[in-house]
């Protein structure tokens, strides 16, 4: 095991780096001021922390695992070579302003590019950023910037219908969560909480999903639009249980949500929502009127919407044999944009529907 017999700046940092931690989060792990951190970096060979953090960095470096004194190692071997400057060439870049201002612009770009469909490039966008840097070395901003990307790498396999797995939206929440957490921002931390209800209703938790949204619609770290969506997806949740009046009467209450903050695109959602509702429950005429509102006020025109007014409203054609054509027309319309937009999880909804339909009219 690795042993330091007097600590300078240079080791401090090759231990932080070891550990894989933040400035922040290495200064709150030895219980020092970050400031303090921050002039041993600054300083790196030129300074000595005092006894205390001698000792205090004599623990911590005890107390490591194994592949942390391996990668300590190999930090101090590569920066003692040559001279003082020779060793500040050698350590892990940092991101610059330019580039904190160039990472903002492209979150911008791939949130537009993500409410279009256009997976593949905004993919491109947060890769450029997630794979430049290492959480350890970045400071809050960075660290905001790559949870934001992080979180939106988690919207982009959630619409593609990546849902579980190493490299899926559940997984990348849940890193977003992580950093988030660390960064003690609750609204994020919250708002992802409420990304992962909805991972565990798209996978069948009905229950679980149900439970959380429930939690969330009361949660005061989330803003009033983001708590009638929990409240908006508890009847969704509901409905897919079966409990469909019930998930109606939930469903209205976020309605009216909605309207009193104008948010007109949550609204036609909701309509929406509430149509599927309404057809669960037998009631075709509640869900035709309501599907019509929803596919007539929304705003937003995205080719995900199209996909899900389409195939909700094939849906509840399908309900009644006498549309039950119009129901299956409205269904390959659907079927086709989802294939263009490599829509998966809306595929596998639409095949779900056609075979429940088939089954239930008989031969065709």
């Amino acid at each position: 095991m690795a042993t330091v017999h007097e600590w300078t700046g240079l080791e401090a940092r090759a231990l932080r780096h070891a550990l894989r931690m933040s400035v922040r989060g290495f200064a709150e792990h030895l219980g020092v001021a970050v400031n303090t951190v921050s002039k041993w970096e600054k300083h790196l060979a030129g300074t000595k922390p005092n006894t205390d953090s001698q000792a205090i960095l004599d623990t911590c470096l005890a107390r490591a695992d194994v592949a942390a004194h391996l990668r300590f190692e190999t930090y101090l071997s590569e920066t003692r070579q040559g001279s003082a400057a020779a060793m500040r060439r050698v350590t892990i870049p940092r991101p610059r302003a330019w580039e904190y201002e160039e990472w903002a612009d492209d979150l911008d770009r791939a949130v537009v590019s993500l409410s279009r469909q256009k997976f593949h490039f905004a993919d491109d966008l947060l890769r450029r950023w997630t794979a430049r840097f290492q959480p350890a070395d970045l400071d809050d901003r960075g660290l905001y910037l790559l949870a934001r990307s992080t979180t939106l790498l988690g919207d982009l396999r959630r619409d593609q219908g990546e849902i579980l797995g190493p490299l899926s939206a559940s997984r990348s929440y849940a890193g977003a969560r992580s950093v988030f957490a660390q960064l003690e921002i609750p609204r994020r931390v919250a708002q992802l909480d409420l990304s992962l209800a909805v991972v565990a209703e798209m996978v069948g938790e009905l229950d679980t999903a149900a439970h959380r949204y429930e939690e969330l619609a009361v949660d005061d770290r989330l803003a009033r639009r983001d708590r009638a969506r929990a409240r908006l997806w508890v009847g969704t949740a509901l409905s897919k249980d079966g409990n469909h009046d019930y998930a109606a009467r939930v469903m209205q209450g976020a309605i009216r949500e909605f309207e009193d903050l104008s948010e007109p695109d949550d609204w036609s959602v909701a309509h929406q929502k509430l149509a599927l509702a309404r057809r669960g429950a037998g009631d075709l005429d509640s869900a035709l009127r309501l599907i019509d509102v929803a596919r007539s006020t929304g705003v937003v025109d995205s080719p995900m919407q199209r996909v899900r007014l389409d195939t909700a409203y094939g849906h509840i054609l399908l309900s009644d044999p006498v549309t039950l054509d119009d129901g299956f027309h409205v269904l390959d319309k659907a079927q086709k944009l989802a294939a263009e937009f490599r829509l998966s999880h809306q595929l596998r909804s639409i095949e779900d529907i056609r075979k429940t339909s088939q089954g239930a009219a008989g031969p065709l």
